[in-house]
């Protein structure tokens, strides 16, 4: 995902969901990287420090006068309860010839499903005697699709991308999305005064 995130241009960036600001490496061209990360424990140690020029824990932070060449995020979108929200806000946030690159499970598909059952859920049996799939339904509340649906809402211009040529053959699914209707933006989110 990171690769695939990266090979989008764009020389100032935020992140959404920047965990321990893994993905820094991956930018070699940033003229300003702003980051989206409200569980702080994660990134205070982090090499890549000095690399973030700014640190918000909520999209809303962000002055909606700010605009961005690209907004990613990667393996997170499946855990945000408030979707709609977050990526209308993202789509207000970019720059006319900006890029929304989103990075998350093919969750839905065959290579998901059975990787996450029988790899990673046969060894949390193994190792507590517990069911994984509560857990998963916890975590990941949108399924590739229900992203999509989302993206496709808010943006004119969709790009999907799998490392293979199936959707249920690959375990992540790349979405770069562009030409944000503003419109639908402003309608979703209702009066300035109730964001």
């Amino acid at each position: 995902m990171h690769r695939s995130i990266a090979d989008v241009k764009g020389t100032s960036i935020l992140e959404l969901g920047a965990g321990t600001l893994n993905h820094l490496p991956f930018e070699s061209t940033v003229e300003r990287y702003d980051v989206i990360e409200p569980f702080h424990e994660l990134w205070e140690d982090s090499q890549g420090l000095g690399r973030v020029s700014r640190f918000y824990d909520d999209i809303r932070q962000v002055s909606v006068d700010e605009r961005y060449d690209k907004i990613i995020s990667i393996a997170v979108l499946e855990h945000l309860v408030e979707l709609p929200d977050v990526v209308a806000h993202c789509a207000l946030r970019l720059a006319s010839e900006g890029a929304f690159a989103a990075g998350f499970p093919s969750e839905g598909g065959v290579a998901w499903y059975s990787a996450w059952r029988f790899g990673t859920g046969t060894a949390y049996r193994l190792q507590t005697g517990l069911d994984y799939a509560p857990l998963m339904r916890h975590e990941h509340v949108n399924k590739a699709y229900e992203i999509e649906s989302v993206l496709r809402l808010f943006f004119s211009s969709i790009e999907m991308r799998t490392p293979l040529p199936s959707f249920h053959g690959s375990l992540y699914t790349v979405i770069v999305a562009s030409n944000p209707d503003l419109r639908t933006c402003h309608e979703w989110l209702g009066p300035p005064s109730s964001r």
